[in-house]
């Protein structure tokens, strides 16, 4: 076979072996796979690949460097870009909505840091990346694709404003929830008809509980079913509510409702000794006793 022929049959293997390992072929895969090529020949290919932009190389966590087949996609993006630019733009792509630091990058690429930022700047200004501050690091600039949204983890979701926890509009979330429960027990006891009736009838879906809160218009942030979840189920922990999994064809479907306590608190539980700051000196004589403790007094309802 003439060495042109050769040489395009090993690229073909070449792309196809990408294909086949999604994270990424290194020399040894290559090796492995076609046995009877020279080391300069397999070299040979991949620089070509590499130069006419079929493939890209990577260095993985641990230093050892793979080669992965490039996204058309990204390909058309950055066409005519510097190679500092190409190299640090797969980079990013590769941590999709995780994102990725500048140090990270200069790890990755082995480029020098001012290279590293001077081409984030660049890529930035292309509307190319974008980056953002986490609520775990937000001292740090965290990189990703322009068309990308950082993954919930990274931003705190819908309970935090500008990385800080916003615990007001959570406490209105918390009331507005439980209200909406709660109106649909009341309803419920007015037309439903025994006990199980109304219980059955005071069930509300997640998914209920989610279109209610959008439609009091009470918030500007995208909440998502896991969000109203993540509310009603404090309220399950308060003991304010109850909850369910729907059957019969709705498996998985989490259902709520409220619920009201029909017996008062166990008088063990209000017993004033819990929190009493004298309790260690409390005895059976002396100046601290049972006897002499008025909120003891109080809690008995006793005229001693």
């Amino acid at each position: 076979m003439a060495p042109s022929a050769l040489s395009s049959e090993v690229e073909k293997r070449v792309i196809q072996l990408c294909e086949e390992f999604k994270q990424g072929i290194n020399y040894q895969i290559i090796q492995n796979d076609m046995p009877e090529l020279k080391q300069e020949q397999v070299v040979d290919v991949i620089n070509k690949l590499l130069a006419n932009s079929r493939i890209d190389m990577l260095k993985k966590d641990d230093g050892a460097l793979v080669f992965k087949l490039r996204d058309p996609g990204s390909l058309h993006r950055i066409k005519g870009a510097e190679p500092e630019e190409q190299v640090v733009y797969k980079i990013i792509e590769e941590h999709g909505t995780q994102g990725i630091w500048a140090r990270e990058i200069r790890s990755k690429s082995n480029l020098h840091l001012n290279t590293v930022e001077k081409v984030l700047r660049k890529l930035e200004s292309k509307k190319l990346i974008k980056s953002f501050n986490s609520v775990a690091a937000p001292k740090k600039k965290t990189y990703l694709l322009y068309d990308l949204e950082p993954d919930r983890s990274l931003t705190g979701g819908a309970w935090y404003s500008d990385q800080h926890f916003d615990s007001e509009f959570v406490d209105i979330l918390n009331q507005q929830c439980w209200r909406f429960l709660e109106q649909r027990m009341v309803r419920a006891r007015q037309v439903a008809g025994g006990p199980i009736a109304v219980r059955n009838a005071s069930y509300i879906s997640s998914k209920e509980v989610l279109k209610h809160i959008n439609e009091l218009g009470i918030t500007k942030v995208q909440l998502s079913i896991d969000d109203i979840e993540t509310i009603l189920e404090t309220l399950v922990f308060d003991g304010k509510v109850e909850h369910s999994v729907a059957s019969d064809g709705a498996q998985g479907l989490k259902l709520y409702r409220a619920v009201t306590s029909f017996l008062p608190t166990p008088s063990l539980m209000t017993i004033p000794c819990g929190v009493c700051p004298l309790i260690k000196q409390c005895d059976d004589v002396g100046d601290v006793t049972p006897t002499k403790c008025r909120y003891m007094k109080e809690w008995l309802n006793l005229d001693w």
